[in-house]
């Protein structure tokens, strides 16, 4: 783990999460790119050039909340970034190598009973880099248990399980895999990988009409500090993340939350 980009909002949780993710990074020894994508809209004949005064702010903006911080020595990069924010991001992580991206649940300031705001679910659900939700105000510490819950274990793309791998072996941390058997189950979803084999320490197989609800029922019987959980097209989360907002009623963690990209 090497380059984390951490994409920043309005929220009043902004300094907390940097915090948050400067002392992630500085476990891992990695660079951070601490982010802002604005885009500009004008109408046709304006002569009034908005674009350096946005940028201008924007990093001011930034550069103050990383003076609120302790850095720890972890390398930080400020950058302010033009245009749209999947599509801008997605060229930023490229360019920079990026391993992960952390994001809080809201990065702007909206209304209480939403767990992912319209960014922070536009970035999970878009985006094919792996992201960690992390909890507003949660104050980092070790990893000792990951709970990860898939409703099919196959893997077909090559790398997919780096960050969790990056994670367990950091902390040594245990892995617990939660196979969910929903209606859609096939035949072979819950023949392990040998890459998932390796790192997993206990298997747990469960039934429930979706792997949200076999999140549910058996959280507090593994008692993880750590959700690990997968993007796929129809996978963990899939209807709720149709629309970018998801509410708390819906899905509330207060745990971090890694988002691997598909494994197939």
């Amino acid at each position: 783990m090497n380059n984390i980009l951490v994409p920043v909002g309005s929220s009043k949780n902004a300094v907390s999460h940097l915090q948050y993710a400067v002392d992630f990074a500085e476990a891992f020894g990695a660079r951070l790119f601490i982010v802002q994508v604005y885009n500009v809209y004008t109408k046709a004949g304006t002569m009034i050039k908005v674009d350096q005064i946005i940028e201008k702010e924007s990093k001011a903006f930034l550069e103050d909340l990383v003076s609120q911080i302790d850095t720890k020595g972890v390398e930080v990069i400020v950058k302010t970034l033009k245009g749209k924010l999947i599509d801008t991001l997605e060229l930023a992580c490229k360019a920079a190598d990026v391993d992960l991206v952390l994001i809080e649940p809201r990065t702007n300031s909206i209304k209480d009973e939403v767990y992912l705001g319209k960014t922070s679910g536009k970035i999970v659900k878009q985006m094919d880099v792996p992201a960690l939700i992390v909890p507003e105000g949660y104050k980092f510490s070790a990893i000792s248990n990951i709970l990860m819950a898939v409703k099919s274990a196959i893997i077909k793309k090559e790398g997919v399980l780096k960050p969790l791998i990056a994670i367990k072996d950091k902390f040594k941390a245990t892995t617990d895999l939660l196979l969910v058997k929903t209606p859609f189950h096939k035949e072979g979803d819950f023949e392990l990988h040998k890459d998932l084999k390796t790192i997993v320490n206990n298997i747990t197989t469960t039934e429930n009409p979706t792997t949200f609800q076999g999140v549910l029922e058996h959280f507090q019987s593994h008692n993880p500090d750590m959700l690990c959980v997968v993007r796929r097209k129809r996978g963990f989360f899939a209807k709720k993340w149709e629309k970018n907002t998801i509410l708390k009623k819906d899905f509330y963690s207060r745990i971090p939350v890694l988002v691997l990209s598909g494994l197939k």
